[in-house]
């Protein structure tokens, strides 16, 4: 069975180490003590931890039938006279999008906004990671 160690697991997760910890604490998340001590989660429950969470959805999100959320941080706008490459940092992942010049404008966005990427694909390739 496949486990993580505090550190893999809240990088999985997108949070610190001491969140994770303190989900711990408080029985949110299951963990055990490894061979040598440390805290370690079993990737079942971590995989189930994390569609817990991803089924909670964000404030203020509007109704649809996209599942995919990713709220960010807007680090680049790059316009021309009819379409904007924006740029939104989500946790360590830079997510890209193409969409009109008036888009950009009507949202309002600009370096510093917080924005939502949202991802509804029928095509994604998923790649396995070793660790």
């Amino acid at each position: 069975m496949t486990t993580f160690r505090i550190g893999e697991a809240a990088e999985l997760l997108g949070v610190s180490a001491d969140t994770l910890r303190r989900w711990i604490d408080s029985g949110r998340i299951a963990a055990s003590r490894d061979e040598h001590g440390h805290r370690a989660i079993s990737g079942a429950d971590l995989a189930a931890f994390a569609r817990e969470r991803a089924a909670v959805p964000d404030a203020g999100a509007g109704s649809s039938s996209a599942r995919n959320r990713l709220r960010g941080i807007v680090t680049a706008i790059v316009k021309d006279q009819v379409m904007a490459q924006v740029d939104l940092q989500v946790g360590p992942f830079r997510v890209v999008s193409l969409m009109s010049r008036e888009a950009v404008d009507e949202l309002g966005l600009e370096v510093g906004s917080i924005g939502t990427a949202v991802v509804k694909s029928t095509n994604v390739v998923v790649e396995r990671t070793d660790r």
